[in-house]
Parts: C-alpha cells; sequence; structure tokens
C-alpha cells in the first residue's frame, strides 16, 4: 500500500463496514464515465458504483478484511458492483449506488447467491422493471497489488475487465422473468431519494 500519513489518518477512521458504507452514503454521486482508484474518491469526495466498490473493497483490506468485489449483471440497466466481507462464517456487503435499496447488507448470509438475492426486489430500472439476471463469483483484487490498484493514477477499467470474464450466475430463468412484477411506485419513489439524475441509466421502453 502506498497511502500518504494522512490517507492512513482518514482511514483509521473507516474501522468497520458500516462507517464505510456511511462515508460512501455521504459523498456525491459520480455521474461520469470513468474509474478512478480508492485514493481518487478520497480526494474527489465522489464515486459512481463501480469507484465506490473499490474503495470499500481497499477500506476493508485496510481493517483486515480480503479486497473482494461482486459483479451484478442486469437487463436494460446498469449492472451492479458490491465489494463483500465475510464475518463468522457469513458474507456481507458494502456499495456505492444511485439507488438508496442497492447499498450495504449486513453479515448475515451464508453464501454469495443468497446475499445477491438480497438485492434482487430493490433491483428495478426507472420503468420499475425487476433487471437483476445473474451475478459473479467473488474476485479477490489482491492479484492486482502489484499494479497498486488503490492508489494509483491509471484508469482502472481492466478491474472491470477481469470482473466481466468471470463467470456469472443466473438468478432467474426465461419463465420466472415473463412473471416479473414491476416494482411499486412507493418502491421508485424509496430507491431514487437522493438520487443523482445524471446518473441515472435510462431503459428502453
Amino acid at each position: 500500500m502506498n497511502w500518504t500519513k494522512d490517507e492512513i489518518k482518514f482511514l483509521k477512521t473507516l474501522s468497520d463496514p458500516d462507517r464505510i458504507q456511511g462515508f460512501l452514503d455521504s459523498i456525491d454521486y459520480n455521474p461520469n464515465p470513468e474509474c478512478r482508484s480508492p485514493r481518487w474518491v478520497i480526494r474527489k469526495l465522489s464515486a459512481h458504483c463501480f469507484e465506490g466498490a473499490l474503495f470499500s473493497a481497499a477500506c476493508l483490506e485496510f481493517i483486515g478484511y480480503k479486497p473482494m468485489l461482486v459483479d451484478m449483471r442486469a437487463w436494460n440497466d446498469d449492472d451492479h458492483v458490491i465489494a463483500v466481507f465475510q464475518k463468522n462464517g457469513h458474507w456481507g456487503s458494502v456499495a456505492k449506488s444511485n439507488f438508496t435499496t442497492l447499498r450495504y447488507r449486513e453479515p448475515v448470509y451464508r453464501s454469495i447467491r443468497e446475499l445477491v438475492m438480497s438485492y434482487f426486489d430493490f433491483y428495478f430500472n426507472l420503468n420499475g422493471e425487476k433487471s437483476l439476471r445473474s451475478y459473479s463469483r467473488p474476485l479477490d483484487l489482491s492479484i492486482f497489488r502489484s499494479r497498486n490498484w488503490t492508489t494509483t493514477d491509471e484508469d482502472l477499467e481492466f478491474i472491470g475487465d477481469k470482473l466481466d470474464s468471470l463467470r456469472h450466475y443466473p438468478v432467474v430463468n426465461d419463465t420466472m422473468i415473463k412473471g416479473l412484477y414491476k416494482a411499486s411506485d412507493i418502491s421508485l419513489k424509496a430507491g431514487m431519494l437522493g438520487s443523482n439524475e445524471a446518473g441515472l441509466f435510462k431503459p428502453g421502453k
């Protein structure tokens, strides 16, 4: 790690997953098509979903967890990336999202699939269509240590490419998809509370 003294001082304040999530909730959503390092998230005080997941993974590693990401693929919607962690044999997650319902999960889930499925009913596009379709196995970011992914000025899209190349596991089949109902109006309003319109995916009709 190439953190500065000031960065280390700041990271020490994010001493558990809940505090990491609290910081992510407090900063702006980045609508720009870039992927900057956790160091840049600290400097800019903004992050989109992928940047937020990378930042969370770096913070989790700083406090003793493995830095792991899971990719969730969607139909007619943005994909979502979460930082996952294991505590007492159960999985939880930390995430940045433009939708309030796609963020933190307590470490109470027995498997990655169980964790991912906790997002299903809350994962919908602006049309209210429930859009989650599959998820990846966890990616341990330790494999990118030589590229200083936590502090580099390099764009980190290469990590996105690696995530995309992993095997993804379906969460619904065609029969299930045909029977899905749309999210309610109140769920849509709750999900979009405080969202940055510039960063919202515009689904097709």
